[in-house]
């Protein structure tokens, strides 16, 4: 990052963070200030953290080290979280996972219908858990990363996610207590990556406009889009750079995941026909989990070299495999993904509405990419001489997102960039209406265009019922999707938003009958983060009535309340708007000017028992004038359920804190059981190292060894199934036992440096106070109580340690010490500030003027100061001569060049220099 400025506003902690949460792999990066962009190092000084979780009985572990469980116990490990999100359990995507997974158990939940991991009976979790755990582990990371806390967090997600997937990474995001500034899509963040890549790619942007294709194939999914970089005119900021998402093209099962899935079972294949085992290898777990681990590095390698020998030690029954494996083996596996790889390029080229000889460039991103097939199978297909590969394939994304966060941030300023982001698929509103044509009555189904496919976004959009005066209810619905193969629209899921209801629509009607119906009007909005929220639905009417003196007014435009009540078919659609959201806020933040209190406040309460939001609006109206025509807006309220239940919600919260409080308690634990383990360990060396033997004595080395034996044979035997605070306990035992000991090395290794501080000490006070002394009285700054003050403290602390050294020779090492360094530090500090406080004194003081000449001034002493006087010569007497002064006799030689007179330099006498400062002391 290169051309962005960052802009403090002197708060503590403003740091923000951004996720790239792949299936397999997550990257985070973090801004803060002093450190622009810069990508988040794990505990393994690792650039990527794997997406993983391990849930064991007493303990959780994440990233490296769960993945380095999944061999030894895969069941406990839970991989590849993102393919479960916002599906039902009859989808093909769970299937797919749990054949990909035979280990793991999915359940379906009763209440939402999605899926659960089920362990045991009391280890039960959803991935939208598991996902949040990762995600607090991330949080963690960029935590310690940056040095302070972070909240703040801009999540990637791919771009083919629906409504309900977006809002489960939401849901596992508040879990993880991340506040989620923005949901971008990957493809985006790498765009905005590559604009902002440095000075070269910002500068093309303002010439000209290109469009560009990233092909993105990671571990789960390829993803193919087309960016438009141009410059645009606002009315805010003038010209500024602009990308626009022009078209997508995706396939979910495309990736490297499923290479290494091929690889695998074809290991398992050698392994069975080598016969060395009666046992399918297919059927162990543990096994199956090393072949994955051993096919991923063997993809790795091979897409360098054209054979390699795979090997595994201890495959099953303690029986090594070991087999080679060339290129094309591998390339005949994936025959049919590779097939797979220009489609998504097709379908983005369609969504755009472009052909190939619009794009300037084809850009690879993600991991797969690096398989030699793909890039040959891609090259041919977009008919280009080359791929761009001029961005980090890893980091593009978590740097492209956290760039995002940082101009989302209120505490950083960047560099204006738009990003007008695309809605994959089309949403649109269907409802029914009743009508009658000539005595027969039918249903008419009507059905009106929300989004358009590939319709940018954030947008707000506005939807009219114009005969409608009864209460009814509307479904949103996904729109035309034949743009999809069966099988993406299988694992899509239900094509069902929500359903909202209306009520009260004949009351309001009834209440104002001689009203021009306007009709009712849903607001729509589409946010930043692709989620599709129903911001307010009102009914707009003309009513006229009589206001003072009899005469007919217009009245103000009346908007009547409506309450909505979507059902929760598939995932409901939040009525909540950025508004609302700000809504929120404590009231006392915005009652702070007092101008303010005849405006429309706003205020929010939770309502526990039915888990509702209600959002009462309060506005102030005056009477209109004569002549005109006002708006006025009545109180009312919103109310809806959570998509994923509030109450399931509070239970993950609490089971959540539950296992991030046992895992503190699990480190506590082993940070203090270490800590015993090295203290009975280093004592017991020491008491054998020289500089210990010679402060202790035999009695009290035989107590001290015996007390750490005993506390070493308790280790073995009942120690790593102690509590906390009996390992403490013990800790705290051994150590008040052996402190003695320890203090007496201690000091013993401080004298030398103290002692010779000390005397360096004295030597320089008594040289100052010598110094001191010998100035003139007539130019001496000190008093002659501060000079004894200073003479009776050198004394003294020579005295004291002259016979504290004599005393402390006396005595032997094993006793106490008298003299300590503490003492030692306290003289030190007595003899430092007398020093400096002359010091500072004679660096203030004013030096005394003095009387110059005896012929021709005076000195006037009555004020304590020295003044020239100079008397006027006669015209009888010519002025005498006097002698040149240090600045005259510069002057002189600047302004005539010539040397003064015998006489001048002869005559009178030279007056006293005075000491200039403390400095010559």
């Amino acid at each position: 990052a290169c051309w962005w400025t960052r802009w403090s506003l002197g708060w503590p902690h403003i740091a923000v963070m951004s996720v790239d949460l792949g299936s397999e792999w997550m990257k985070m990066a973090i801004v803060k200030p002093g450190v622009p962009m810069e990508i988040v190092l794990n505990k393994e000084s690792r650039r990527k953290t794997p997406t993983a979780v391990c849930l064991k009985e007493n303990e959780r572990l994440f990233g490296d080290s769960a993945l380095g469980m999944s061999v030894k116990n895969p069941k406990t490990v839970y991989l590849h979280l993102q393919s479960l999100l916002g599906k039902k359990h009859d989808n093909l995507q769970v299937a797919l996972y749990q054949k990909r997974f035979p280990e793991h158990q999915l359940q379906e939940d009763p209440v939402r219908g999605t899926v659960y991991f089920k362990y045991s009976e009391e280890m039960q979790y959803t991935a939208e858990e598991l996902l949040g755990m990762v995600l607090n582990y991330s949080c963690g990371l960029a935590q310690d990363f940056a040095e302070q806390p972070i909240k703040d967090a801009v999540i990637t997600v791919p771009a083919f996610f629906n409504q309900a997937e977006r809002r489960a990474v939401l849901q596992a995001a508040r879990l993880a207590g991340l506040k989620v500034l923005q949901l971008i899509n990957d493809n985006t963040a790498v765009a905005l990556n590559y604009a902002n890549a440095g000075l070269f790619a910002y500068f093309l942007i303002l010439i000209f406009f290109q469009n560009v294709m990233f092909y993105d194939m990671g571990s789960g999914s390829t993803t193919a889009t087309i960016v438009t970089y141009q410059t645009v005119k606002t009315k805010e900021s003038g010209t500024q750079p602009q990308l626009q998402i022009r078209g997508v093209g995706f396939d979910r099962g495309l990736g490297g995941f499923e290479m290494d899935l091929r690889l695998r079972d074809h290991l398992a294949k050698l392994f069975n026909e080598q016969k060395k085992s009666k046992k399918d290898v297919r059927e162990n777990h543990r096994a199956m989990a090393k072949l994955l681990k051993e096919a991923q590095r063997l993809k790795t390698v091979l897409s360098a070299n054209v054979d390699f020998m795979a090997q595994v030690e201890g495959l099953m029954d303690d029986i090594d495999f070991k087999s080679k494996v060339t290129r094309a083996e591998f390339e005949n596996l994936c025959a049919d993904l590779f097939e797979r790889v220009p489609q998504p390029v097709k379908d983005a080229l369609s969504a755009a509405e472009m052909t190939m000889n619009e794009i300037e460039q084809v850009i690879l991103v993600g991991g797969a990419t690096r398989v030699p097939k793909v890039q040959e199978v891609l090259l041919k297909a977009v008919e280009k001489e080359e791929l761009g590969k001029n961005i980090n394939a890893d980091e593009a994304a978590a740097m492209g997102a956290v760039y995002q966060a940082a101009a989302l941030s209120k505490a950083f300023k960047v560099k204006p960039f738009l990003v007008r982001d695309a809605a994959v698929f089309p949403i649109q509103v269907d409802f029914t209406r009743e009508t009658e044509e000539e005595g027969i009555k039918s249903v008419k189904h009507n059905k009106r265009i929300l989004f358009d496919r590939m319709a940018p976004y954030p947008q707000r959009k506005v939807i009219t019922f114009n005969r409608y005066n009864t209460d009814f209810a509307f479904d949103i619905n996904y729109g035309d999707l034949s743009f999809l193969t069966k099988e993406d629209i299988s694992i899509f899921g239900s094509l069902n938003l929500t359903t909202v209801r209306l009520s009260g629509v004949d009351g309001s009607f009834l209440k104002h009958a001689d009203a021009e119906s306007k009709g009712i009007k849903a607001h729509f909005n589409m946010d930043e983060s692709g989620v599709l929220l129903l911001d307010r639905v009102k009914l707009g009417n003309t009513i006229s009535t009589l206001f003072g003196g009899g005469s007919s007014e217009p009245t103000p435009n009346v908007t009547e309340p409506v309450q909505v009540f979507p059902c929760c078919i598939r995932h409901p659609v939040f009525m909540k708007s950025k508004r609302t959201r700000q809504m929120e806020r404590p009231m006392q933040r915005r009652r702070k000017n007092p101008k303010r209190k005849a405006k429309s406040l706003r205020t929010s309460r939770w309502n526990s028992s039915s888990m509702t939001f209600l959002t009462p609006l309060r506005t102030s109206w005056r009477p209109p004038k004569k002549g005109q025509t006002v708006k006025k807006r009545r109180s009312f309220s919103f109310s809806w359920i959570s998509p994923f239940g509030d109450p399931s919600l509070t239970v993950f919260l609490c089971r959540l804190q539950d296992l991030t409080d046992r895992d503190v308690a699990k480190q506590e634990r082993e940070k203090t059981l270490n800590s015993l383990e090295a203290f009975i360990f280093e004592t017991q060396d020491k008491l054998y190292q020289e500089e210990f033997q010679l402060v202790v004595s035999e009695e009290e080395k035989d107590q001290i060894s015996a007390k750490l034996r005993e506390a070493s044979e308790w280790m073995d035997e009942d120690g790593y199934t102690a509590t906390t605070k009996q390992l403490r306990e013990k800790l705290s035992k051994l150590k008040s036992l052996s402190k003695d000991m320890f203090f007496r090395v201690e000091e013993r290794r401080k004298w030398p440096d103290h002692l010779a501080a000390l005397e360096s000490m004295l030597n320089t006070s008594t040289f100052f106070l010598r110094s001191a002394k010998m100035i003139p009285v007539d130019d001496q700054i000190f008093t002659d109580v501060e000079l004894n003050l200073l003479e009776k403290v050198i004394n003294e602390t020579t005295t004291w340690k002259n016979e504290t050294v004599a005393e402390q020779e006396k005595r032997s090492p094993q006793e106490r010490p008298v003299l300590l360094s503490k003492d030692i530090e306290s003289k030190l500090a007595l003899l430092d500030r007398e020093v400096n406080y002359l010091l500072n004194k004679a660096k203030f003081a004013k030096p005394k003027a003095k009387a110059k000449a005896k012929n021709g001034t005076s000195s006037d002493k009555s004020n304590g100061t020295s003044e020239e006087k100079t008397i006027p010569p006669t015209e009888e007497d010519p002025p005498a001569k006097t002698p040149p002064t240090a600045e005259d006799a510069a002057q002189t030689e600047t302004d005539d060049q010539t040397p003064p007179t015998e006489e001048a330099t002869t005559t009178g006498q030279a007056a006293k220099p005075a000491a200039n400062d403390a400095g010559e002391l």
